[in-house]
């Protein structure tokens, strides 16, 4: 294979430095610069590892490439080696370093190709995948390309890269980038949800020893921290308004006369209320809940276009199976669908095609809810049995992000988008604190690992209010409360 280019030449310089001065960083992304020179000019024990922790449509993405062409202009970095775990995220890290001029390469295995004549890469962009795939000769090449060198490794969705010194084996993302990035001087780790459902800690991430009850935990601490709550107030990204929908579930065999009911919102029984909201999904079923949800979210959609002509919904779920039935559904009320899962082969092309435009609803079950950026989602269907506190937010952020041709329509509050959701008891309390940071705490092996509930701070929670009399036919949730110059006026 043929070596990496690290070319800098003046002519790599210039054309990052005009496209530098055209933009300008947000003001956490110019605390984010300010931290990269401080660790690097301050080196100390854990100080090459930085955490930053930012909700989506952040712009974590910019800001970590605008910090590495920042200090490479002022001469303390040479490189960076981004690592990420899916192509189309990748495709989004190639589009943001062109936009700021630089060349960032994508490694990609058995690629013998040189670089393309007066190519000038400053980077190179390798998935987790392959870093563990093809650790030992990466380590070579890497090696070679960066010796002596000062660079920089990101990590994206840093909490990807679990750590278990037990188990190396099934932390192999984890392993492999720590031994990468054993030469880099800065390990930038990027993640909207830092933290992970194993108890397991990450890479790029620095802990301190906490009270726990009786005994005490690690907790993973950022070194910034980005709240969505702040992003909305500053107009970076959307609010979100939630509409649960509620109902009675039926169990049992009517024929047998075993049925039984239990009210979706009320039910505080666990093995009840995951059969509640198993039943609650499923099209068809006596309730109707899922398609009631469905169609509501449907004319919200068209309800938005005429004022947003491009805009999309998401819908969330469960396996291709429910899928399809779900597309199926929304085919006969006459909107475009793209249908993408991990087993389709063409999955990636119709991610990129719904991200230009084509068709009305992107259905999925697994490959939209983190790191896909396409701010033309403004309403978001989440129909599936997952209902871990991470995944629920990964899923309903796909829709606060915004583009620039929007925010410059748009005032300051921007318009909301939408997230429809059957009315569990646990969906409706990661609701209430969605633009609130929660803490990552790591316990013994012997304890019982961290529940992903809400805050537990009740005075930032938000208020349930019914929207009809029929025990709460639909629970509507609203943002956060903005200061009062930035509320609309009656």
């Amino acid at each position: 294979m043929a070596s990496f280019s690290f070319d800098l030449g003046p002519r790599s310089r210039r054309g990052a430095v005009a496209a530098a001065e055209r933009l300008q960083p947000r003001e956490w992304q110019t605390r984010l610069i300010q931290l990269l020179r401080a660790r690097l000019v301050t080196a100390g024990p854990g100080g090459q590892d930085v955490l930053i922790h930012a909700g989506p449509g952040a712009g974590k993405t910019l800001g970590a490439l605008l910090g590495f062409q920042r200090l490479r202009q002022e001469g303390r970095l040479e490189h960076c080696v981004v690592f990420c775990h899916r192509s189309s995220i990748a495709r989004q890290w190639l589009g943001s370093a062109r936009r700021l001029g630089l060349i960032i390469r994508e490694w990609e295995a058995g690629d013998g190709s040189a670089p393309a004549a007066g190519e000038e890469a400053c980077g190179l962009l390798i998935s987790y995948q392959a870093a563990a795939r093809h650790r030992q000769r990466l380590e070579l090449e890497l090696g070679h390309e960066l010796r002596g060198g000062r660079w920089l490794a990101i990590a994206d969705e840093v909490h990807h890269l679990g750590l278990d010194p037990e188990e190396p084996e099934a932390t192999a993302w984890g392993h492999a980038f720590s031994r990468l990035t054993e030469g880099a001087s800065l390990r930038l780790g990027l993640s909207g949800t830092p933290f992970r459902a194993d108890n397991l800690a990450f890479c790029a991430a620095r802990r301190i020893r906490v009270a726990d009850g009786d005994g005490t935990a690690e907790r993973i601490v950022p070194d910034l921290c980005v709240e969505p709550r702040r992003l909305i107030v500053a107009g970076d990204v959307r609010p979100l308004e939630f509409r649960f929908q509620d109902g009675w579930v039926e169990h049992g065999r009517q024929e047998a006369g075993e049925r039984e009911t239990s009210p979706l919102s009320a039910e505080q029984r666990p093995s009840w209320r995951a059969r509640n909201l198993r039943r609650a999904i499923q099209l068809g079923d006596g309730g109707g809940i899922a398609q009631r949800l469905l169609l509501q979210a449907c004319r919200r959609l068209r309800e938005l276009r005429p004022d947003h002509p491009g805009a999309g919904g998401l819908v969330i779920a469960r396996d291709i199976g429910h899928a399809r039935q779900l597309g199926a559904l929304l085919q006969e009320q006459g909107e475009r669908i793209q249908l993408v899962h991990s087993q389709d082969p063409e999955a990636a092309g119709r991610l990129a095609a719904f991200q230009g435009g084509e068709g009305d609803w992107l259905v999925s079950i697994d490959m939209c809810a983190e790191g896909f950026d396409a701010p033309r989602l403004r309403v978001v269907a989440y129909l599936t049995t997952v209902v871990t506190r991470s995944r629920f937010v990964q899923a309903i952020t796909r829709a606060v992000r915004m583009d620039g041709e929007r925010a410059a329509i748009e005032p300051i509050p921007r318009q909301p988008s939408y997230v429809y959701a059957p009315a569990d008891p646990l969906l409706i309390e990661y609701a209430r604190s969605w633009t609130l940071s929660e803490p990552y705490l790591i316990r013994g092996r012997s304890g019982e690992p961290p529940a992903e509930t809400g805050s537990g701070r009740g005075d930032l929670r938000l208020p349930l209010r019914a929207l009809a009399d029929d025990a709460g036919d639909v629970i509507a949730m609203g943002g956060p409360e903005l200061p009062g110059f930035l509320r609309r006026s009656a």
